[in-house]
């Protein structure tokens, strides 16, 4: 259900995507996306209350702790509503400060962009108090009820572009407040479910001094490992729009969308993997959370793999087909975003172990501040007259680098082998990635660019690609497994 979820997501996103672009215009879709992307530059916040509330409540359902569960939810839930007020806080003062005085924003159009700036800050507001309920649910691992409700999403972002093509307003100004009426109508169903189904989520006037020193010292150092990653790609839109103008943030939109389209395969993967890593180590299994980190950070490069290698060499096609007139830049700002993305996905595993540990002081300070480096580097080189998309390439360079000093880290805080891991998972990524695209790029250079070339670069490329994972990618066991499952499945 979580997959037929996410291509039900990777259908309407592109079709979304496509009518609202040609609705709105290059200039206010690139208004809207640099506008919402200055807040959820403060996503950083509640993304590290997530990861914290996702540990904290796997942990205490794999120690079977009812009490500490309950307490754990009342105090995580006190602090996004303090979380809350402070965001609005701070968008209302240095954030509106920020968009009328920083932006390059056409002067026609500033007053769309507040009123934007307005919904934006309330949608995040919304998402935020949403966050604890859908932890509860990941803890829980009832991941048909976050298909189902994603699904009802989805749907409602489909009405949005009929209502946008209807109603005689400001487009861009309506575009913004539906997206906050969908994502208002998404946390109505994920606290009604929850509050009916877990004890735990029942809204309780519950204190722990204790747990909240806790959950606060792990989410600290979260916040700071949050905000770099946040740094690392919203502070890039914003350098793209001080040095470029809003048509490059159309083109960078673009390239989001469809990374995030691709990306929801490898999250929805890691999110049904973290509990079962998290509840391992909590009951000292160490041995089991390490083979869930190594065969799962395989599985997700490799499903990331067999979406981004096609799109990747048939790029130019797929944009022009979806969109008709892709904004400049936009072709070459995906490929590179997906590849960036599918090279970050392998570490995934790797981080949800550390975060199990609690041990977050040392990995946060060094990775956070490596990714950090991004955004002064992005800028100095932009300074230097640098084309736009030169920021990617060092987004790749920085991440690539990330990777090599995690595994150390991880090394550092549990006793694992660095070269088995190069062993087991990198090798053979490396193998698969290499050996899976050159049929597929050869074959494609024969024909001229068309729909039947699509189909056959495609094709071509799932079945190489296919081969190249089941023979050199995965060990015998693993296999084996994959075999028992599809004939339990379909004999």
């Amino acid at each position: 259900m979580l997959y037929f979820r996410q291509f039900l997501i990777i259908v309407v996103n592109l079709y979304t995507v496509r009518v609202v672009l040609n609705t709105l215009g290059a200039s206010d879709y690139g208004i809207y996306n640099v506008i919402a992307g200055t807040v959820t530059m403060l996503g950083f916040l509640s993304n590290s209350m997530a990861m914290a509330s996702q540990r904290f409540f796997s942990f205490e359902l794999g120690r079977g702790d009812e009490i500490v569960l309950q307490k754990t939810f009342a105090v995580t839930l006190f602090i996004y509503v303090g979380l809350a007020l402070g965001v609005i806080l701070f968008a209302e003062t240095i954030g509106l400060w920020f968009v009328y005085n920083k932006l390059v924003i056409p002067l026609e159009r500033m007053n769309a962009a507040l009123w934007i700036y307005q919904f934006a800050i309330l949608t995040f507001v919304v998402k935020i108090l949403t966050t604890p309920y859908m932890s509860a649910i990941i803890a829980h691992e009832d991941m048909s009820v976050y298909a189902y409700v994603s699904i009802i999403e989805v749907v409602l972002n489909l009405l949005i572009v009929f209502v946008l093509s209807v109603l005689p307003y400001d487009k861009l100004i309506l575009y913004g407040f539906l997206m906050l009426i969908v994502v208002s109508i998404n946390t109505a169903l994920y606290r009604f479910y929850c509050s009916r189904h877990y004890k735990e989520c029942c809204f309780r006037l519950l204190w722990d001094k204790v747990l909240l020193k806790n959950i606060g010292s792990y989410v600290g150092w979260n916040f700071f490992g949050s905000f770099c990653v946040m740094l690392k790609d919203q502070g890039v839109n914003i350098l793209l729009n001080l040095f470029f103008g809003t048509l490059i943030n159309a083109a960078q939109a673009i390239a989001s969308q469809v990374n995030g389209a691709i990306m929801s395969f490898a999250q929805n993967f890691t999110t049904a993997l973290r509990p079962q890593i998290i509840k391992s180590y909590a009951v000292h299994k160490n041995d089991e959370a390490l083979r869930l980190v190594f065969s799962g950070s395989k599985f997700i490069y490799f499903l990331m793999y067999l979406f981004v290698m096609p799109l990747v060499l048939e790029m130019p096609y797929v944009l022009k087909l979806w969109l008709k007139n892709p904004p400049e830049y936009s072709i070459l700002f995906t490929r590179l975003v997906l590849i960036n993305a599918a090279i970050e996905s392998v570490i995934y595993p790797m981080t949800t172990l550390v975060q199990a540990t609690g041990k977050m002081r040392l990995y946060q300070i060094v990775v956070g501040t490596i990714l950090l480096l991004n955004f002064p580097i992005s800028y100095v080189i932009l300074k230097l007259r640098a084309p736009a998309y030169a920021v990617l390439l060092v987004m790749i360079f920085i991440t690539v680098i990330a990777i090599l000093v995690r595994l150390y880290i991880v090394k550092y805080l549990i006793d694992y082998s660095i070269r088995l891991f190069v062993k087991k998972v990198i090798v053979p990524i490396v193998l698969v990635s290499v050996i899976g695209i050159i049929f597929p790029y050869v074959v494609r250079n024969f024909y001229e660019e068309s729909f039947g070339r699509l189909c056959l670069t495609v094709s071509l490329a799932i079945i190489c690609s296919g081969v190249a994972i089941f023979i050199i990618g995965l060990t015998q066991h693993e296999r084996l497994r994959i075999l028992t499952y599809l004939e339990k499945k379909f004999v």
